[in-house]
């Protein structure tokens, strides 16, 4: 049968039904062209494997885009995942994140933490409760995926406690964790392999240099975005040094890396947030236009598996720390500056000046906002004791007046005899 009708289409030609050829031939063209296009922008996928299994996982920004396929693929291989979120673990939100996450990956070891990045205190009080523990709490993997991005009209904003918001989300929270963890990761056992995964992006290699002041008039969304990656870049080698500077006291060599990782563009609420403007006119272009997005920008799970290989290729523990990663794949970085250790030293320092000043200020705040809320509630205590005794009085008095009435109808009742006449 499928000879005959080859034989009958080599002979007589296509029937009338089909299609001209050269049309088919086009549009076969056009899909394969589709198709490479969106394989080549889908990017690299990870085929490392690793047993998660017991390792526990901190992870910022877990709760979506490219955190949450990571958070996904932790769980998914038995890690204790610990979500360090915004929002309070009772937030009706995340607590429907985890069950989903739960049921979905068949792992009940999910939990979160309150942990908001744009307050260092928030960030010490987590901080300081995980290494408040003896013996040290088991840590094997710390994923940073948490960022910020203003839109590109977006105007300049500060945290509560005065600094500029995508500098404290992108950089400084970031660094004030992983200073506070310090202790924990230098307290592992020689034999645990234990990473902390930085993510940047390549908006890095045009930000303006580190040692420059990035003042108000000169600032941008663009701008202070890719500044915030550089400076976690610069971090993140300077930090692998501070590890390995380290001497245990088993005088083994530090078994801590640092990878940072450039996941890529994917189509993540940041992203999102970032090509519609942050408006709705812009989200209603987002929408209409999203076959481009899907097209040309990594999903999520995609965009997670320069992550995952940075987790997982076990052959990466034998490397120097500090390695950029890209497409699953170690990559060079495009800014030297990244490796200055004068420019290094010098972020370092001003990072700590700031976060020194940051909390004392923050500290004072709190004290004065703390012995406000004393007087009030002393004021209150001696209002509310003022009127019970006011209270008080008014009934005595009241219990006098009633007693005085009493006594006064009882005097006016005239005596027994008193009507008859005398004889």
């Amino acid at each position: 049968m499928p000879l005959a009708v080859l034989a009958e289409f080599i002979i007589n030609g296509p029937p009338p039904w089909m299609p001209d050829p050269w049309l088919l031939l086009k549009a076969g063209t056009g899909l394969g062209a589709l198709a490479v296009t969106k394989r080549y922008m889908s990017g690299a996928a990870s085929t490392a494997e690793r047993v998660m299994h017991g390792r526990v996982v901190l992870i910022t920004g877990g709760t979506s885009g490219i955190g949450a396929a990571t958070t996904y693929e932790m769980a998914r291989r038995g890690a204790q995942v610990v979500l360090l979120t915004h929002v309070a673990a009772s937030d009706p939100f995340l607590v429907e994140f985890i069950e989903d996450m739960r049921e979905r990956t068949g792992n009940h070891l999910i939990y979160a933490e309150h942990v908001d990045l744009t307050s260092l205190h928030s960030v010490r009080q987590f901080a300081t409760r995980w290494i408040d523990n003896a013996p040290p709490r088991r840590l094997d993997m710390i994923i940073l995926c948490a960022a910020t991005l203003t839109p590109p009209d977006g105007s300049r904003t500060e945290t509560a406690e005065g600094v500029e918001t995508t500098w404290m989300v992108n950089y400084l929270a970031n660094v004030h964790l992983l200073a506070i963890l310090s202790p924990a990761i230098r307290a592992q056992p020689f034999d645990r392999d234990v990473r902390i995964i930085l993510t940047t992006c390549s908006a890095y290699i045009g930000s303006p240099p580190l040692d420059a002041v990035l003042d108000k008039k000169d600032w941008s969304p663009g701008r202070a975005y890719a500044r915030s990656k550089l400076a976690l870049m610069s971090f993140g080698r300077a930090y692998q040094k501070h590890l390995d500077a380290y001497k245990r006291p088993d005088d083994l060599p530090m078994n801590a890396r640092v990878f940072l990782v450039d996941p890529g563009l994917s189509r993540t609420p940041g992203t999102r947030r970032w090509l519609s403007r942050g408006s709705l006119w812009g989200l209603l272009l987002y929408v209409l236009l999203y076959a481009f997005s899907w097209l040309f920008l990594k999903s999520p799970e995609m965009g997670a598996q320069s992550i995952l290989f940075a987790v997982f290729q076990e052959s990466l523990i034998r490397l120097p720390g500090g390695r950029l990663i890209k497409e699953c794949m170690v990559v060079d970085c495009a800014r030297k500056d990244v490796d200055d250790e004068a420019i290094a030293k010098k972020l370092w320092e001003s990072s700590d000046k700031l976060i020194e000043r940051v909390e004392k200020d923050e500290a004072v705040r709190r004290a004065r906002a703390k012995k406000e809320l004393e007087k009030m509630e002393d004021e209150a205590k001696t209002a509310e004791k003022v009127d019970e005794i006011e209270s008080l009085l008014d009934t005595i008095k009241k219990g006098k007046a009633n007693e005085a009435k009493k006594s006064a109808a009882s005097s006016k009742k005239p005596k027994p005899g008193g009507g008859k006449a005398a004889r």
